[in-house]
């Protein structure tokens, strides 16, 4: 009898809706988690689903810090994980040249402590919707902001040691194919006296990319080119 009043005790409405929290927040973490690492972003699975576990947890300890100290404003445990939050959303953030990289990621970590913190509160349904509409902000605006611009990205990746020589023939070949210029970038590299460039552009029509790298690699100075596929941030 007496082991049967410790398991009632232990399987009472409190732990089971912390487990029922603890697992509902690992599969919504967890979707925008494999999302992000399915394009190899610093924030993966890993950190999503332990960051989203950090917010329920957050939540329930203040409701219960609150409990026992009688104060009934609870908020102010929350509150400091969210300010905290910026630090780890800050090392997922990048700079390369003039591009910033990782914006995007760093506010998915954000979306999932708020939906962590309203699984947290009991928010079920809240936390669900926000989780779909973040998976499909994250999984598809890219492709329904191209359609309604009608135009394709295209990122070139260059190796030559006479940048300034090729970036002009390189002009030519994009002016065929209807490639519009968007940003160049050089990156030298000094031991081996190599430049790479980075030429970001865009097209409406359809091109043949495999014709449009053969037609670049044949200019005389230019040892290496491909195309980075484009990628969510």
């Amino acid at each position: 009898m007496e082991y049967l009043y410790i398991l009632e005790g232990f399987f009472t409405l409190e732990p089971i809706e912390v487990i029922i929290k603890l697992v509902v927040i690992y599969i919504l973490a967890g979707i925008i988690g494999l999302e992000r690492a399915s394009l190899s972003k610093p924030a993966g699975f890993r950190t999503h689903v332990l960051v989203g576990i950090s917010a329920v947890l957050t939540v329930i300890c203040g409701e219960k810090i609150s409990e026992i100290s009688g104060d009934s404003d609870f908020s102010r445990i929350p509150a400091q994980l969210l300010s905290g939050i910026g630090f780890l959303g800050a090392g997922t953030i990048l700079r390369d040249g003039f591009n910033v990289k990782g914006l995007t990621t760093a506010a998915s970590l954000l979306v999932i402590t708020c939906i962590g913190l309203c699984i947290g509160a009991g928010m079920y349904f809240s936390g669900l919707i926000a989780t779909a509409v973040a998976y499909i902000v994250l999984r598809h605006s890219s492709a329904i902001s191209e359609k309604v611009g009608h135009f394709h990205n295209i990122n070139l990746h260059i190796e030559s040691v006479e940048p300034k020589v090729v970036v002009l023939e390189v002009q030519d070949v994009l002016d065929r194919y209807k490639i519009e210029v968007k940003e160049i970038n050089v990156d030298e590299d000094e031991q081996d006296k190599s430049k790479t460039i980075e030429i970001i552009g865009k097209h409406r029509d359809p091109i043949n990319k495999n014709r449009l790298l053969s037609n670049i690699l044949s200019i005389e100075t230019v040892s290496k080119v491909f195309e980075i596929e484009e990628m969510q941030e």
